[in-house]
């Protein structure tokens, strides 16, 4: 799950202007550290990290971002999501800046290195910040101006950062585009729906915040409050909703672009339609755009959803009118699985014009007696649908668009109602609507409404995205209709599929009446489905192999005749070096175009038989490159790599001998896990019984799954028979990169025991993991890279209790400019922070008698002093603390 994704306008024009005037916003924290990052084909990205100290004394931490010659620019906010910083947003700002933008980014009131308290977007504290910080865009020689004041500046983000960005328009005049995505329209209405307290989601925000006491006081008396009662009143309401877009809808006039997710239980697509409609009736611009992802998983889409967003501040911040924002409307729709790898496959559909939740209703008849429910005492056990946090690729809500999904709903504490088999097929795309008749034996009634597509004999039965509509009916003694809004959603439903209504007395998301009671529930209308008759999916394109396969084949064929002879230069095998699995030498690789600019560099080590070596190293160390060329998928530029005495080349019959997972297998999606292994094996025409297939299998530890498709594996099944796959034939070097990600505990410490046994046969094994602790627990060498270069090769034992790295307890923290006055010691290699106080390598000759006594020098309160245990400190230390 990521809730973290932009935030604030003006306040009355008198007091704005006085707030203006005691900021006094620049307080600068240290002058501005400049970096420089970008490719030979791109102009270098200058980033300045500064804190600005708002009216009020808070301190907003900030990174600004420019490329290019000087010049004004139009300039663009990034806010982030809750939960996360200003670093989220650093790469998205990159991209920007090398477009033409200014770029500033900032950790909202409570997160990041940012003071002050969560606010949740409060006017007067996190939206009068994006303000401060307009006016300080307002005064940089870069930005481009509309007059004295104001710069020419939009703002974007998604979630807690896109309501900012809605926010920022209604508040603060001199916002001239947005592009909110994934976020709400009114905060009340997002977390008490129909004044049923959304409890799950509530309880992750103030989690996800650091807990109530993080929050701003008002804020924390509510959550306590509701959380207690199970009940929203008209106080907490209030409060959010004063908090809320919606509280200044009439002033959001502005072009703005709508991103919101399918898959989404946080803020459904009702919160966008909502916004969309305010903004449009104000004169504003306003495309939407439905993606596949949301808080509840799937895909979001970012690197299309990102390219959206450039162009429409290119056309409504630059003026290009040439810029192609897209259609009004677009979704995007799921259209069957991929054959290489089983993930969902997307497709666009658009309208010229936004067809809204209740476009052209076509009446389905629903059957079914009256029905009585039971909502139990304490309302558990609770019906599931959704599961807050349980996001990512794997989410239940992309499973449902491809038939797989997680619902419950337990006997008598639910009403159901089924139409008869479609004649045709049907797409719904919006929210379908329906009339109940509901009485209860309390004051009161909550139900959860839901439609599932059940197809033929009762299976497969999916509740498209997951998602259910609570509905609170109050005086429901003595009977009462009510029309439901059923969740909105895109979904086409095959002919000869039933449409089930369900409404149930608990969900696992929400906070259902305490007490015992019985509802009565029978029908009054139709079920009436949105069509959207519009909207128009794009037809699929022919497979690119239909194009690329002929004139790959004759590309392949002039390439043998090429290299034939180059093929026939390689050299020749080093007996010395026979019983080696691996010696690389040398070994450099440089970046495309770039003759100074090395994803590795002189990378040099050695790997002997039984060892299991760690590659360590933080992202652009070089891990991966180095694995690939490995592997002989990409050529160095110079050095060599030699695998049992052998040179490394593309198709080198020595890469026989070796067994490599990296970035990902591929499997196809209607085989079982044993037929894909036994396809695999066969493809690369060795006997059947060279692959040791049945130990493979007891290493993949799948059960009766391998005999599923492989569709319906979870990522973390599909991870481990992507590694029984490397094993396949018991190869003398295994390569493994990233191996327990998707793996839960229990299957991570299976995982470590594998490899150790795997090389304790004689073999070796080269994992490349981020796990640092499973890396200690599991390696017998580590190899530790930064920035393409080794650092340090050797045991890991050696690494992590080398003599030469102390760590230093202090009773206090230790402020940065002594960090780096201690950096600078004589006989001190480096010194990085830690929690603990410091972590020190002494250059050779370098004692701990003569660091305290310096340590004393500069007044540090030394408590503690001995040589470290943890492989994450010694990695720290290694890389200067820069992962």
């Amino acid at each position: 799950m990521d809730l973290r994704v932009p935030a604030l306008r003006g306040l009355l024009k008198g007091p704005r202007r006085l707030m203006a005037a005691a900021a006094a916003v620049v307080v600068l924290a240290g002058a501005g550290t400049w970096t420089a990052a970008a490719s030979p084909d791109t102009p270098p990205v200058r980033r300045g990290d500064r804190v600005l100290t708002m009216a009020d004394g808070t301190r907003i931490d900030t990174s600004y971002f420019t490329a290019g010659p000087a010049g004004r620019r139009p300039a663009v906010l990034l806010g982030h999501g809750f939960g996360g910083s200003k670093d989220d947003m650093r790469r998205q700002a990159a991209d920007l800046a090398r477009d033409g933008y200014a770029v500033l980014t900032w950790s909202a009131r409570g997160f990041g290195r940012s003071t002050g308290r969560i606010g949740l977007n409060d006017p007067g504290h996190e939206v009068a910040d994006v303000s401060r910080l307009i006016d300080w865009l307002a005064r940089r020689p870069e930005v481009r101006l509309d007059r004295p004041g104001d710069p020419r500046v939009g703002v974007a983000g998604g979630s807690y950062g896109g309501a900012i960005a809605l926010l920022a328009a209604g508040h603060d005049r001199r916002v001239d585009a947005i592009a909110p995505s994934i976020t709400y329209w009114n905060l009340a209405d997002a977390l008490f729906p129909d004044g049923v307290f959304k409890k799950l989601w509530t309880g992750v925000f103030f989690n996800l915040g650091g807990g109530c006491a993080r929050f701003e006081p008002a804020l924390c008396r509510m959550y306590d409050r509701v959380a207690e009662s199970g009940t929203p009143d008209a106080a907490a309401r209030r409060l959010l909703e004063e908090r809320s877009p919606s509280a200044v809808a009439g002033r959001i006039k502005v072009p703005t672009l709508l991103v919101q997710g399918q898959t989404d239980s946080l803020f459904t697509l009702a919160q966008s339609d909502a916004a969309e409609k305010a903004i449009h009736a104000n004169g504003a611009p306003v495309d939407v755009d439905w993606i596949a992802g949301g808080h509840d998983g799937g895909d979001l889409e970012t690197a299309r959803v990102e390219r959206r967003v450039t162009a429409w501040f290119d056309r409504y911040l630059k003026g290009d009118r040439a810029a192609d924002t897209g259609p009004a409307f677009r979704i995007t729709r799921t259209g069957g699985v991929d054959s290489t790898d089983g993930a969902a496959q997307l497709r666009g559909a658009s309208a010229g014009s936004y067809p809204g939740l209740r476009d052209h209703q076509r009446p389905v008849h629903l059957t079914g007696r009256e029905q009585h429910v039971t909502n139990p005492a304490g309302a558990s056990p609770p019906g599931v649908s959704a599961l807050p946090g349980l996001g990512g690729s794997g989410g239940l809500a992309q499973l449902s668009a491809l038939g797989v999904g997680v619902s419950l709903d337990f006997p008598g504490q639910y009403a159901r109602f089924d139409s008869a088999p479609l004649a045709r097929a049907l797409r719904i795309t919006g929210s379908p609507t329906v009339t109940v008749h509901v009485a209860s034996t309390g004051r009161d009634a909550v139900l959860f409404g839901k439609v599932y597509d059940v197809g033929p004999g009762g299976s497969p039965q999916v509740l498209p995205a997951q998602l259910v509509a609570p509905v609170r009916v109050s005086g429901a003694r003595s009977g009462k209709d009510v029309t439901i809004s059923l969740p909105a959603i895109d979904h086409e439903v095959q002919k000869g599929h039933r449409l089930r209504l369900v409404l149930a007395s608990t969900d696992l998301g929400y906070a259902s009446p305490a007490a015992p009671a019985t509802y009565t529930v029978s029908l009054r209308s139709d079920l009436r489905v949105p069509t959207a008759p519009a909207v128009h999916t794009a037809a699929a394109p022919l497979p690119s192999w239909v194009w690329w396969l002929p004139l790959a084949g004759a590309a392949a064929g002039l390439a043998l005749l090429l290299t034939a002879r180059r093929r026939s230069a390689t050299p020749a095998p080093d007996p010395g070096l026979a019983e080696v699995p691996l010696e690389i030498t040398g070994l450099s690789k440089r970046y495309a175009r770039s003759a100074d600019r090395y994803a590795v560099r002189e990378l040099s080590f050695r790997v002997e038989k039984g060892q299991v070596l760690g590659l360590l190293g933080p992202n652009g160390a070089g891990k991966t490159t180095t694995l690939r060329m490995l592997m002989g998928l990409i050529r160095p530029d110079d050095g060599e790599i030699r695998v049992f005495g052998h040179a490394i080349r593309p198709g080198a019959p020595v890469l026989s001998r070796v067994g490599a997972f990296v970035e990902g297998a591929g499997f196809l999606p209607h085989l079982s896990g044993r037929e894909n292994l036994e396809l695999y094996w066969r493809a690369t025409g060795r006997p059947p019984q060279d692959a040791h297939l049945d130990e493979a299998l007891e290493i993949a530890g799948l059960g009766g799954a391998l005999a599923r498709a492989v569709r319906t594996y979870s990522q973390g099944m599909r991870q481990r028979l992507a590694i029984a796959q490397a094993m396949l034939g018991l190869p003398d070097l295994l390569i493994l990169d990233e191996p327990t990600n998707g793996l839960d505990p229990p299957q991570i410490r299976e995982m470590r025991q594998v490899m150790i046994r795997y090389a304790a046969g004689g073999r070796t094994v080269i994992v490349s993991s981020h796990l640092l602790a499973e890396v200690e627990q599991s390696c017998t060498h580590l190899v530790v890279m930064d920035r393409g270069r080794l650092v340090q090769a050797g045991p890991v034992r050696e690494i992590v209790g080398s003599g030469d790295t102390l760590l230093v307890g202090t009773g206090t923290a230790v402020e940065e400019p002594v960090v780096e006055k201690v950096a600078a010691l004589p006989g001190v290699a480096s010194a990085v922070r830690t929690e603990d106080g410091l972590l020190i390598r002494l250059e050779p000759g370098g004692t701990a008698e003569r660091l305290v006594v310096e340590l004393v020098r500069l007044e540090v309160p030394v408590a503690s002093v001995g040589p470290h245990r943890r492989l994450e400190d010694a990695f720290l230390t290694l890389i200067g603390g820069s992962a």
